[in-house]
């Protein structure tokens, strides 16, 4: 897990706090910088209709949405620390019509739910937010909710191929930094560590901004 990967610079209240504040723009910022990522993470996660389907940290509900109309006849939780996130996801949900649902106000270190419940879990932009030493923690909560043979779809900032991309990890540096504290980071390695095998991974850039897709599989029987 030979990575370097610079020092979180929030805390989970702050976290909190800077997503309700930045709630009433972040539409703007998430077609901007990240609909390509979420394209693609919807691609790779292939959601089949009738899956249980969890997606952590769903923000203003711009990739729930999706994962509705994809999954009709399934059931789709999502969960963000977010009030006004959460609100906002709300509002947009409900113009869908759809009912297969249900969104949680909670952490995701303690996620709400029954060992192996869902078919998919996604998430995106959490990470590369977080402390290192929150990584492999969370993840196993993720494992835990995850069925064996279950895939998980991870959307990260990460490390920059091109010059443009390393632009990122400078503002990064700023203080205050901009674009919510996110910095550079792989996850697979730690995804890897716990048990997840099958990856798929791709390196995508949207106006400069550098993520990658990583998907994994649950061993069956993989507790």
């Amino acid at each position: 897990m030979e990575q370097e990967i610079l020092k979180a610079r929030y805390t989970q209240q702050e976290i909190t706090r800077k997503y309700n504040w930045i709630a009433p723009i972040y539409d703007l910022f998430g077609v901007l910088m990240e609909s390509k990522y979420r394209q693609r993470a919807l691609e790779i996660a292939a959601i089949r209709n009738g899956e249980k389907v969890l997606e952590v940290a769903l923000g203003t509900g711009l990739n729930f949405v999706e994962i509705l109309k994809r999954n009709p006849n399934g059931w789709v939780d999502g969960v963000d620390v977010s009030m006004k996130m959460v609100a906002k996801a709300r509002n947009k949900i409900c113009k869908t019509g759809q009912r297969n649902y249900t969104l949680h106000l909670c952490d995701c270190r303690h996620l709400p739910f029954e060992d192996e419940a869902f078919d998919v879990v996604m998430n995106q932009y959490l990470l590369d937010i977080l402390p290192v030493e929150d990584f492999i923690p969370i993840l196993l909560e993720f494992k835990r909710v995850l069925k064996g043979g279950g895939r998980i779809v991870l959307v990260n900032m990460t490390k920059g191929e091109r010059w443009l991309n390393q632009i990122y990890e400078g503002i990064y540096r700023l203080k205050p930094p901009l674009l919510a504290g996110c910095r550079g980071v792989m996850a697979q390695p730690f995804l890897k560590k716990i048990g997840f095998d099958q990856f798929q991974r791709e390196f995508v850039s949207q106006l400069g901004f550098p993520s990658e897709v990583v998907r994994g599989m649950k061993r069956n029987g993989s507790g």
